[in-house]
């Protein structure tokens, strides 16, 4: 009687981080960034006084809304992991993803800024309130990022992470405010004034909440992935640390 030997499960697919879910975000998130590039270099017109410079407002500002939102993400999840009672890991490595992920979106905000930049005032960086508190949080984002890289067991790592991505989170509103609260080059709210109208184009700020949905998919399909690496790189550390234990002792029985 032979036996059919069983399959054994693909590496690729064991390691992956892909799920039914990501694939499906993925494919969406495709489909609006394709529609983002129709309107945002296609049927929305130019502008008046910036003319055809006001199509990197529509990456340039979902850009800043996704780094925000990704801080914020990384602020409640070490919140939820310093102040709940399991102190979950799961919520250390979705802050980890998260902060990882507002760093890549707040380079590219300040990259298409400076582009705009060099447009609107001739130079590529001005020493500006919005652009040099932005650009501080930016390196309190690295510096986070610096933070979680340090010795220490996982726990440890998520205990001092969180006590600083708490503290990152709070340059947020003087990042946002800083153009009123000094005298900016930078302009004010793209699409609502302090008195809440909205002072853009209809079809701009269609294309400009095509690009919200757009970016704003991408960093949900980002962040489930990287999250999910970083559970995996626990888990090698785990399995390594266990691995190292038994040899040791193993060397001590033989001794």
């Amino acid at each position: 009687m032979t036996t059919t030997p069983t399959t054994a499960p693909s590496p690729t697919r064991e390691r992956g981080t892909g799920t039914p879910a990501t694939r499906i975000i993925g494919i969406l998130t495709i489909i609006m960034m394709g529609w983002l590039v129709a309107f945002g270099l296609g049927f929305s017109p130019a502008d008046r006084d910036q003319e055809e410079a006001v199509r990197i407002m529509y990456v340039h500002v979902p850009t800043v809304w996704v780094a925000y939102l990704a801080l914020s993400v990384m602020a409640l999840c070490s919140a939820i992991f310093l102040f709940s009672k399991r102190h979950s890991l799961g919520f250390d490595r979705v802050a980890g993803a998260s902060a990882e992920i507002a760093v890549v979106f707040m380079s590219l905000t300040l990259v298409s800024g400076m582009l705009w930049g060099k447009i609107t005032w001739g130079v590529y960086w001005q020493w500006d309130a919005r652009l040099t508190s932005f650009a501080l949080l930016l390196v309190s984002g690295i510096g986070y990022l610096a933070v979680r890289g340090l010795g220490g067991s996982h726990q440890q790592r998520a205990k001092r992470s969180a006590v600083v991505g708490l503290l990152v989170v709070l340059e947020i509103p003087l990042v946002h405010w800083s153009v009123r609260l000094w005298n900016s080059l930078h302009q004010d709210a793209t699409v609502l004034d302090a008195d809440g109208d909205v002072s853009i184009d209809g079809l701009m700020l269609f294309s400009l909440f095509v690009g919200f949905i757009a970016f704003t998919l991408l960093y949900v399909w980002l962040l489930l992935h990287r999250s999910r690496a970083l559970a995996m790189a626990d888990l090698i550390d785990d399995v390594g640390l266990d691995r190292a234990i038994e040899e040791r002792r193993a060397e001590g029985a033989t001794a």
